[in-house]
């Protein structure tokens, strides 16, 4: 079911979520939820429809404060860190509605990403001229994430399928030790996916995921690690024949349509 290498669970621990608790007024959106990212992991949550998967990503990554709990990135505490400041600490997300300029080629924005995380600021239009290192990390990035083809393209004319490759390009020219990969092949035709699923399955081996995805055809190739969220609390965790083969979550996606002849 699943190719890729596991993880050992002797790895350290890279993200760490601790009793996350977080109310919107009388409705609790998480509640206590405990989860552990480990160094290289590919880690999914997966949960039907308003499990409160977003609001949890949404906490880690500092949108949200939490009414209660903790958050940890390579031991440090996080929990009232702006987004931009866990970026920084290297934790960065791809969102499930792409994000993107669309008046720059992927060259231009990628530049863009890399001069800055090289301290060059935004001025890509020197670095483009004048940085070779700035030109050799855009070009592994454009060939990676197979965007080499359409580099000089504006990114308002790319298939929907480059954008969300591009949008992962630029996620990882932030040098993360942490990506959290929203909905990667959301809205993407079934034409495209095969390349954006062979792209996320082959990121780096030390880049710890975790994968937030319907589509379990995705999470059960990819994940060695999973943890059901059902009406903000955790269900379960475990490898992926763990969760397949739990009655528990076969009952949560009875009548979830294509999810449920994957579980």
């Amino acid at each position: 079911m699943n190719t890729a290498a596991t993880t050992s669970t002797s790895q350290p621990v890279v993200l760490s979520a601790q009793g996350l608790i977080k109310q919107f007024g009388g409705i609790t959106a998480t509640n206590n939820v405990t989860l552990h990212l480990r160094q290289g992991a590919r880690h999914a949550l997966i949960g039907p429809n308003g499990a409160g998967k977003t609001t949890l990503i949404n906490l880690l990554t500092g949108v949200l404060e939490p009414t209660e709990g903790r958050i940890t990135l390579d031991g440090l505490d996080i929990t009232r860190l702006a987004p931009h400041q866990r970026v920084r600490r290297g934790m960065v997300r791809t969102f499930q509605i792409n994000q993107l300029f669309d008046s720059f080629t992927p060259l231009e924005t990628l530049a863009t990403v890399v001069s800055q995380q090289g301290g060059l600021g935004g001025k890509w239009w020197q670095a483009l001229g004048a940085n070779r290192a700035v030109m050799e990390r855009c070009e592994q990035l454009l060939e990676q994430f197979r965007l080499t083809g359409v580099m000089h393209q504006k990114t308002s004319v790319l298939a929907y399928g480059k954008r969300r490759l591009l949008e992962i390009a630029i996620a990882l020219a932030c040098e993360p030790r942490v990506l959290l990969l929203d909905e990667p092949v959301a809205g993407v035709p079934a034409g495209e996916r095969e390349e954006l699923l062979q792209t996320v399955a082959a990121l780096p081996a030390d880049v710890s995921v975790l994968l937030i995805e319907h589509d379990m055809d995705l999470v059960f190739s990819f994940a060695t690690r999973m943890t059901v969220l059902v009406n903000g609390t955790v269900l379960t965790e475990g490898d992926p024949d763990e969760i397949a083969n739990d009655p528990r979550v076969k009952a949560v996606y009875l009548g979830h349509g294509e999810e449920a002849s994957h579980v």
